[in-house]
């Protein structure tokens, strides 16, 4: 009988370990199984191009239906795992099915954190992570009344975006004293709050949600600790997200805020390996595990864990990156910020672009690029050379860029 890779989620990460199991001269049976009825598409577009209906269902998906018979992936959509029962090498499914694996792949994901709070069942209350979401989401762009979103980080002000340029009135909430306070640096944080305020968006910064409040089992507004009652029609939570590592727990893999893996995506079991936003991985360039929320990351990691499963012996060392679209503003994100000693900031108000270049010990973290391309790549080619360029002909707007990589 033929081996068996068993892929459990149909996202990004999932569908790359099949692709690239195939490119590794993997002959056994792949078997990739979904919860939901999708064919596997990309998550970015469903706050963003997809969200605005600007982008059709058809043009999210991946892969055309033709790929997975011509690469011989069987695909088992709308059919969630219940269990993993490492002893017999067998996932059950909700449908009772029992499917056996020599090798196994779990990539779940990371979904939205929810909000528990008084009020948290009524109509109204969205949270986007699957297409499906976001469908239901469009709702918003048209219905009349307050849109309140609460939290601003990507998700958060990304749909703030879409929800403003579609005529909506829009409040974003945050406990944080700045937008995006995790994951960006004050200069980021504040030209994306001018951003926001020059399109109208009224952002309520230090502000701690308290409860829902609701109208005949629907939304009518949120309270905020200090009593302040603002009234909505739909809000949208976006609060972070956390990993799908249930069924990890349940198989008794070790899991410390993300399905624990090694340098080559394999789990405490030799026979299952984890890949993308469910995982924790070591990293030798951060020196220390971390977990990464990213499609770069999911992609990458899934080739690693594939070219192992096929038998190779490959490590995952990756250099973190990020976008968001907000507004005619691209943010690149390129390396970790997080231990920053210093950093400098890069402005072209005639291009309406900024970077900001992050440094520990005159060596170069990382660079938050805004509108600004060449920043975000010459960023990264000094980051994997591990350089310590001149900080001043990096905040001179006349220096060519490029002339730094030597």
């Amino acid at each position: 009988m033929k081996e068996r890779a068993l892929i459990i989620g149909a996202g990004q990460a999932g569908l790359q370990c099949a692709a690239s199991l195939r490119q590794s001269a993997y002959d056994g049976d792949i078997v990739m199984i979904g919860a939901e009825d999708h064919l596997p598409y990309q998550r970015p577009p469903l706050s963003k191009a997809f969200l605005k209906g600007e982008l059709a269902t058809e043009r999210l998906y991946l892969r055309p239906q033709a790929f997975y018979e011509k690469q011989r992936i069987e695909l088992r959509l709308g059919e969630p795992i219940r269990s993993i029962d490492r002893r017999t090498q067998r996932v059950a499914t909700d449908r009772d099915n029992q499917l056996a694996y020599d090798k196994l792949l779990i990539a779940t994901g990371a979904p939205p954190r929810r909000l528990l709070a008084p009020g948290s069942d009524l109509r109204g209350i969205y949270y986007l992570r699957t297409l499906n979401d976001s469908n239901e989401l469009r709702a918003i762009l048209t219905t009349p009344g307050r849109v309140v979103i609460i939290g601003a980080g990507y998700i958060g002000l990304e749909v703030a975006a879409v929800a403003r340029a579609s005529g909506r009135d829009v409040m974003v909430v945050e406990l944080a004293e700045r937008v995006l306070a995790r994951v960006a640096s004050p200069p980021i944080s504040a030209f994306y709050q001018k951003l926001h305020e020059d399109a109208g968006v009224k952002l309520r910064l230090g502000a701690k949600f308290e409860r829902f409040l609701g109208d005949n089992g629907a939304v009518a507004g949120v309270e905020l600790s200090d009593g302040e009652v603002i009234d909505a029609t739909a809000i949208v939570v976006g609060i972070g997200a956390e990993p799908a590592s249930a069924l990890a727990v349940e198989a008794g893999l070790d899991v410390a805020g993300g399905i624990v893996v090694d340098d080559h995506a394999r789990t405490s079991d030799e026979s299952i390996w984890a890949a993308g936003d469910c995982t924790i991985f070591p990293s030798a360039r951060y020196e220390r595990s971390m977990r990464l929320e990213s499609v770069p990351n999911a992609m990458e990691q899934a080739k690693v864990a594939a070219v192992n499963m096929a038998g190779g012996d490959e490590a995952y060392d990756p250099l973190p990156w990020f976008w968001s679209d907000q507004y005619d503003a691209k943010l690149q994100t390129v390396g970790l910020s997080a231990g920053y000693d210093a950093y400098v900031v890069r402005k072209n108000p005639a291009s309406h672009s900024l970077a900001v270049w992050y440094f520990k010990d005159k060596i170069l973290l990382a660079v938050d690029a805004v509108n600004d391309a060449v920043s975000f790549t010459v960023g990264k080619k000094l980051i994997l050379q591990n350089a310590a360029p001149d900080q001043s002909l990096i905040a001179d707007p006349n220096t060519d860029l490029k002339a730094l990589c030597g």
